[in-house]
């Protein structure tokens, strides 16, 4: 069997993103600098970044019959994802309005589901079985229903897969899924949310890794932006310190790491190999504008770690 793909279970949207500087504030309105329409959700997102890092890459989602039908799944399609348990439903596909400050590249996002969130358990277990023998890892947000995330945490669980959760946006989970987790991977924002605990510097965010532990997750990495990322498991703990960039637009920042996190793991890499190679692909993606357009191809982390040496 060769299992070196990587399924992800996550949403399909259409970003609308504006850009301009500053962003407005309650009640104002300010013109803006530049405008974009094109594919975009955490799940689309972090597919396109798996296979551009060199994983044959599933995408089990659902989008809506309507225009942005064929703009989401051409732009799957063309990037080489597997797009054949995309379900397509009656109604709206999901739409992300995303405001990006052109001078900082810091992002404000509002989410409509949509679609996404007539996806379902049944729907998403029938898929990763018939995928069980051809990908050892599998990738899932929060931008999905949580009773598809606890289906598929179940499955991972039954079937011996990598399940590696981004819990964004941010939301309590079911305490049942936790030991189908085999890395969970909040920011600080993201992890104080879920455990009450502030993360401001490493062992802030140790506490915050043990908490998941201690509810059955095998990794925490807690990513800290322009601090990198913090690994909490069962070999110790483990600093990563992030690369220097200039920013331009951080949308996609997260979603970069997860896909080349998921695709080294998939083909072999270690924790740490792995890791490495997540916050150079986060790295390069806050230096190109937009979500799916910043998102770097195998070769260009490769080289880009190569520099760093």
């Amino acid at each position: 069997m060769d299992q070196t793909g990587v399924a992800v279970v996550g949403s399909i949207n259409a970003d609308v993103t504006a850009f301009g500087s500053p962003l407005p504030r309650p009640g104002e309105t300010v013109i803006g600098d530049d405008f974009s329409l094109m594919l975009g959700g955490k799940g689309a997102n972090q597919a396109i970044a798996a296979v551009r890092a060199g994983a044959p890459t599933y995408m089990i989602g659902a989008v809506g019959e309507d225009r942005f039908r064929d703009l989401t799944l051409t732009a799957l399609a063309a990037e080489g994802v597997d797009i054949s348990a995309v379900r397509i439903t009656p109604g709206a596909t999901g739409i992300a309005h995303i405001r990006v400050d052109a001078l900082s590249g810091q992002n404000n996002i509002m989410i409509i589901p949509n679609a996404n969130y007539r996806l379902t358990p049944d729907d998403v277990e029938f898929s990763l079985t018939e995928l069980r023998d051809r990908v050892s890892v599998v990738l899932v947000q929060l931008e999905v229903p949580l009773s598809v995330v606890q289906r598929v945490a179940e499955v991972c669980h039954t079937c011996d897969l990598r399940l590696i959760l981004d819990p964004a946006p941010a939301q309590p989970i079911a305490s049942e899924a936790w030991r189908g987790v085999s890395v969970v991977k909040p920011n600080e924002l993201e992890a104080q949310v879920l455990t009450g605990i502030a993360v401001t510097d490493r062992r802030s965010a140790e506490l915050a890794g043990r908490w998941f532990i201690d509810r059955g997750a095998a990794v925490a990495m807690i990513t800290r932006g322009e601090r990198g990322a913090i690994v909490i498991g069962p070999d110790g703990v483990e600093e990563y310190p992030a690369f220097p960039v200039t920013p331009v637009d951080t949308t996609a920042a997260g979603d970069a790491f997860s896909g080349a996190l998921g695709a080294s793991l998939a083909r072999g890499a270690s924790l740490s190999e792995a890791a490495r190679r997540g916050l150079a692909a986060g790295a390069l993606a806050v230096t190109v504008r937009g979500a799916s357009p910043s998102l770097p191809r195998a070769a260009a982390i490769d080289s880009f770690l190569a520099a760093q040496c």
